[in-house]
């Protein structure tokens, strides 16, 4: 039977310093699966989601961040159960209610440009 895994202990770096962010937890569920909450002091928490086609950020305050976290796992769950692939009706509801964004930095560090000038 699947279950959600803690794998945050798996990475040596858990911070973020481009986006000034902290690794607090990851989760993965039937290594399909991903959600992890990133923390910062000055901006607003990060919970990254990962699900076949369908990635981004979405973003919490501190108080709210866990009890968001354990919504998505739910919903996430529920579907992969269903469909072992996020259908599109499913990407598009989930996005729009959670505001599932992919900012541009999420893939490619651009921060890193900076330096060459």
């Amino acid at each position: 039977m699947e279950s959600w895994k803690n794998v945050t202990n798996t990475f040596s770096e858990k911070r973020r310093h481009y986006r000034n962010t902290y690794l607090e937890i990851c989760e993965v569920y039937d290594e399909a699966v991903e959600v992890s909450v990133f923390s910062s002091e000055s901006q607003p928490y990060e919970i990254y989601v990962s699900y076949g086609r369908m990635y981004g950020v979405i973003y919490s305050n501190a108080e709210d961040a866990y009890a968001k976290l354990e919504e998505i796992k739910k919903v996430l769950e529920k579907e992969y159960k269903e469909n072992k692939e996020p259908t599109d009706e499913f990407i598009e509801a989930f996005a729009e209610k959670y505001q599932l964004e992919l900012p541009q930095d999420i893939i490619f560090d651009t921060s890193a440009l900076f330096d060459l000038f």
